[in-house]
């Protein structure tokens, strides 16, 4: 196993995510403790410390599956994070509640990481309204040895991520993101590594698979995988590309089933990282797997679009929602859109059309987009 140091503890590069642990009859609220147990055995005889858990997690069932397992172990062991769950704004008020139920379920007196979790468009202005004391009262049970390292989570647009980091980076010692070969320029993934690089935070990531959608690859795409890189599979690839940054500390994995465990231990037992030739290839190759709608953002749309609607991102969200094949960062985040900002705005009228250099047939791309997020 890969290790890192962080603040003179050893990680394992690999970390176990534990929101698709194995169920019983496909029930995710019915974890298969005695599955989990033994994966979580094998994972520590093979050198992985680090486990990650969350309050909402198979609803609300991960914490005290994790909590089982771990504790017919020595604590010092391993290395356990939670999540304040503000991707649920009803939650804000409720911290020391949470938090103490939390240490409950899992059956331990503290956490070694613990994060703010998925700040986002839909909740950013509750993380920075102090009345909440959310961050405050984490910082105070911090202080308290209850919570040894504190970071966050965020899918949020680069300029909310500065936003917040604006508001608490002083205070935050690692960060999460969502980073792979997709999502490295197609949710500002870049941006957030390099500001964080810069600021010499640590960087946990978290989708390096993107919900397996990277690991189950076939057809064209994996033929250009394989003249990349002809020795690794989908998955391995897309762990090899993380591990071209310097920056990355801890790659989570969400393992399902004993299969999936061996597979990702023995991927992180080697340092492979892609050469350069390598990492340019694979941005390539996710621009080819994203491209559904080819808008290069010159932003020609906006200057004749009478409802003021910023087209090209607009067809950014589009394009993650299609190739994600639904998922819920396109929604969340035309949901915080004013209505008459929102793709239903679309009036129609093909103004934009007549200027854009692609010919991409806006109006019909925004009807699409309503239709598929469901909107009246």
């Amino acid at each position: 196993m890969i290790y890192k140091e962080f603040k003179g503890k050893m990680l394992s590069t690999l970390g176990f995510g534990t929101m698709r642990l194995p169920t019983i009859d496909g029930d995710i609220s019915k974890i298969d403790q005695e599955q989990v147990n033994k994966m979580f055995d094998v994972a520590l005889e093979n050198g992985v410390n680090y486990f990650d858990t969350a309050w909402g997690y198979h609803n609300g069932m991960s914490e005290i599956a994790v909590g089982k397992a771990l504790r017919r172990h020595k604590r010092q062991d391993f290395y356990l994070a939670s999540k304040f769950p503000g991707y649920d704004v009803s939650n804000f008020g409720k911290t020391k509640e949470i938090f103490e139920k939390q240490l409950e379920k899992c059956g331990v007196d503290y956490f070694d990481f613990y994060l703010i979790h998925n700040v986002c468009e839909k909740n950013i202005e509750q993380y920075l309204d102090r009345s909440y004391g959310t961050v405050d009262y984490l910082l105070e049970e911090k202080a308290k040895g209850r919570i040894k390292h504190l970071g966050f989570s965020t899918h949020a647009d680069y300029n909310n991520f500065l936003r917040f980091m604006d508001a608490y980076g002083e205070h935050m010692e690692f960060c999460q993101i969502q980073l792979n070969y997709i999502d490295y320029e197609f949710q500002d993934a870049k941006l957030k590594v390099e500001y964080l690089n810069s600021k010499n935070i640590p960087i946990w990531v978290m989708e390096p698979l993107r919900g397996g959608k990277l690991a189950n690859i076939g057809g064209e795409i994996l033929n250009d995988i394989k003249n990349i890189r002809n020795d690794a599979s989908p998955c391995e690839f897309a762990f090899r590309f993380l591990q071209s940054f310097d920056g990355v500390t801890v790659t989570l994995s969400g393992m399902s089933n004993m299969e999936q465990a061996l597979d990702n231990i023995k991927t992180f037992e080697v340092y492979k990282p892609l050469n350069e030739i390598e990492f340019n290839s694979a941005l390539s190759l996710a621009r080819k797997m994203t491209s559904s709608v080819p808008c290069t953002s010159c932003r020609y749309c906006t200057e004749y679009c009478p409802q003021g609607l910023d087209i090209p991102k607009l067809i950014s969200l589009y394009n993650e929602h299609v190739f994600t094949g639904g998922g819920f960062i396109a929604p969340m985040y035309v949901s915080t859109l004013s209505d008459d900002k929102k793709p239903s705005a679309c009036v129609g009228c093909r103004s934009c059309e007549a200027v854009c250099p692609q010919n991409i047939k806006i109006s019909e791309i925004m009807s699409n987009f309503t239709v598929r997020l469901g909107a009246k």
